[in-house]
């Protein structure tokens, strides 16, 4: 007896957030609405050429997905559904909640630019209808490495998009690049970073490292003189960035599989347990329990 396809349509390559690892993936659009960030391959491939996915298809899946399988977690892919328009994004939420009503939360990548044309307003509809949470790639809080790496956003941009999610009452979680600004923008992009996680308060914030399997050519475009951070100098940056933070009640993470050191924790109560393990990283990595190269990457 032949096995019934699975439901849900894929163009490769997907990805997703770490700790959306045990959802189910759902595309509502394919690639990203910008994707001009010279750090970033993760769409750069033909197949993953921008486009809204046929909103019928979609929610024919969302159907088919309710009448077979239990689903807790949704997150919508690919690299912001939020450029979908309101109306749309609530028949999604909606069909959801009709077919799949054991759903607890759905989430999604959102580039600040996204957010410009909804209003609070709207984005509390969204939140009523299921969506609880937003993936932002702040990347930087540093202007001067925002435009070197064409992120196509500025400090102001990302913290008005952030303040208004907050303001909905939906939950944030900012991702920041360790390294991205290399050794001659480092102190401005740890400071400024930790600037904007501060003036916005998120419930969230991670860390990554920047990297570059497909090699640095098209980032050295727009940053000629680049200089990549060692190991050592990722970490130095870390400290920097972890110790400017003054946060009340934000999940801190740094566990990608780009991190070489894992860190976990709440800040404020836990800033002083996570600096103290980057400082043991720093004087005795041979001890600190760092990932081994070959299991780091996207």
């Amino acid at each position: 007896m032949m096995q019934e396809a699975f439901p849900v349509s894929y163009i490769e390559p997907v990805f997703r957030p770490p700790s959306e690892a045990h959802s189910l993936i759902l595309p509502v659009t394919n690639g990203c609405s910008w994707n001009k960030c010279t750090f970033c391959e993760m769409y750069t491939a033909p197949q993953k050429k921008f486009r809204a996915r046929d909103e019928a298809e979609v929610l024919e899946e969302i159907r088919k997905v309710g009448e077979r399988y239990i689903v807790q977690r949704i997150f919508l892919a690919d690299g912001d559904a939020m450029v979908l328009p309101t109306h749309r994004l609530m028949r999604i939420l909606q069909a959801i909640a009709e077919h799949i009503p054991s759903v607890e939360r759905v989430t999604s990548y959102c580039l600040p630019r996204n957010l410009k044309r909804k209003s609070v307003e709207e984005l509390r509809e969204l939140r009523d209808a299921g969506l609880a949470m937003l993936y932002v790639g702040a990347e930087s809080g540093d202007d001067e490495v925002l435009e070197r790496v064409n992120k196509g956003e500025s400090y102001a941009s990302t913290a008005d998009a952030l303040h208004k999610a907050g303001e909905a009452g939906l939950k944030r979680s900012v991702m920041i690049l360790n390294g991205l600004g290399g050794s001659s923008l480092s102190d401005q992009h740890a400071d400024n970073s930790a600037r904007l996680v501060n003036e916005t308060q998120p419930e969230f914030v991670s860390t990554l490292v920047v990297s570059f399997p497909q090699g640095m050519e098209r980032f050295q475009t727009r940053y000629p003189d680049f200089t990549p951070l060692t190991q050592e100098q990722l970490f130095h940056e870390l400290q920097r960035f972890v110790g400017a933070l003054e946060l009340d009640n934000t999940t801190f993470r740094s566990d990608h599989a780009s991190n070489a050191l894992v860190l976990k924790g709440e800040l404020g109560r836990d800033k002083a347990q996570l600096l103290g393990q980057i400082e043991q990283a720093i004087a005795r990595p041979q001890s600190a329990g760092l990932r081994p190269e070959w299991m780091r990457g996207l």
